[in-house]
């Protein structure tokens, strides 16, 4: 009998057969489950993720407090919660990249540069939407 074998996390060869799909609800509990497993990864591996995750927390509750339009709060919440989804992203690229192969690459180091160049993006498209809707608050803030 001729099975399809799959490799864990672990690196143990389990068969396909023995582990069927999930479906419905228990497919969502499993993607949460799989989901908070990401999490915990990048917060114990990703230092630059945990840098993040403290900056969205400082800036968090600021959208609540500011008098700006709702349109307003969530650009600055979502822009926030972006650069976090391409650092998960730009993890998962490297955590790859390395699985593959540690030895030096050309198309390795593009792959990690343009993942590198991905967050650098979403940071400034974060800055820039903070910018943009709190300079001119914080110029009436001064009474400039």
């Amino acid at each position: 009998m001729t099975t399809e074998s799959t490799e864990t996390r672990e690196g143990i060869n389990r068969d396909s057969e023995a582990m069927p799909k999930l479906t419905g609800v228990f497919r969502s509990l499993f993607a949460v489950r799989n989901s908070i497993n990401g999490f915990k990864s990048a917060w114990r591996e990703e230092s630059s993720f945990r840098q993040e995750v403290i900056l969205f927390l400082l800036f968090s509750p600021l959208p609540l407090v500011l008098d700006i339009p709702p349109i307003q709060r969530l650009l600055l919440a979502v822009t926030v919660l972006l650069v976090l989804l391409v650092e998960l992203i730009n993890s998962s690229i490297e955590a790859t990249i390395d699985r593959i192969s540690l030895e030096r690459h050309e198309l390795s180091a593009r792959a990690k540069d343009c993942g590198s160049a991905a967050v650098t993006l979403a940071l400034l498209i974060c800055a820039l939407t903070w910018g943009t809707i709190c300079f001119p608050l914080l110029l009436r803030w001064m009474h400039w």
